[in-house]
């Protein structure tokens, strides 16, 4: 087990087979380090956090602090980060709150570039990519294979659903649809994320049928929005994710959702 001699690690922290903590590392007394994980230098894990198998983090990353949150009162919440990420320097991971039922989470196989953050009580799916400087607010939920683009920044209890893109510099107020690319310095919806679909080998057939119910539904002339996504509803009641984007539209949240421009044709 490679430790360095500089690195401190307080007791009862766990540490897993074949963990490498590299120089003037912090380790807490309540942090679990899985089979395989690799520290770099100068890195401080705190609070009840658990780091999954493989996953590499780099030098001056701060994980499991307590939230930036003025109501926290040091409740006993948690960091989990999946298994195979990657975290690069100077990411910042808080714990949860009471709110959040005092959990933040990442899912396993992503890759957080340098300076991205990820409030208290987050949930973020498998796959995910958030580049140099992205920000998550509070509450997030970010579905699998999203990709957030550098100097981003998501308002708190904001959804993205899975397979989206934000561009970069781009601000999210409003929930993102699956498959849904958002853009702009107020970020507005600018149609499907149809690069991301094609890189990942979506069917045409199944593009196509996105492409058509986008269309309808945010495009179309047909009524109230309401009426045009019912009439998409039953249209496409066959195809599973059509339906997955009319489900996340139908899905309850406390943000609204992201919309084109309403200049757009």
């Amino acid at each position: 087990m490679p430790i360095h001699p500089t690195a401190t690690i307080e007791a009862g922290a766990r540490i897993g087979a074949g963990v490498s903590i590299g120089p003037y590392c912090c380790i807490g007394g309540e942090v679990e380090l899985a089979d395989g994980v690799s520290l770099g230098a100068h890195i401080v894990i705190a609070g009840r956090t658990s780091v999954g198998e493989r996953t590499r983090v780099f030098p001056f990353a701060s994980l499991g602090q307590p939230p930036q949150h003025l109501g926290y009162k040091g409740e006993p919440s948690r960091l989990v980060i999946g298994a195979d990420n990657i975290i690069r320097e100077y990411v910042t991971m808080n714990t949860g709150t009471v709110s959040g039922h005092e959990e933040t989470r990442t899912g396993s196989h992503c890759f957080f570039m340098v300076g991205a953050h990820v409030a208290h009580d987050c949930r973020i799916g498998e796959r995910v990519i958030m580049a140099n400087n992205a920000t998550l607010g509070g509450h997030v939920r970010v579905g699998d294979n999203v990709v957030i683009g550098g100097l981003s920044a998501i308002h708190q209890f904001v959804r993205i659903g899975r397979h989206a893109m934000v561009g970069g510099m781009t601000a999210v107020f409003a929930d993102v649809i699956p498959y849904g690319m958002v853009v702009g310095p107020r970020g507005r919806l600018s149609g499907l994320n149809i690069t991301g679909m094609k890189r990942r080998s979506f069917p045409r057939t199944d593009i196509h049928a996105l492409r058509t119910a986008y269309d309808a539904i945010f495009n179309g002339h047909d009524g109230t929005f309401d009426r045009r996504l019912d009439l998409a509803a039953g249209e496409f009641s066959g195809n599973a994710l059509v339906m997955e984007l009319i489900d996340f539209i139908r899905g309850e949240s406390s943000r609204p959702l992201c919309q084109p421009r309403s200049d757009a044709p």
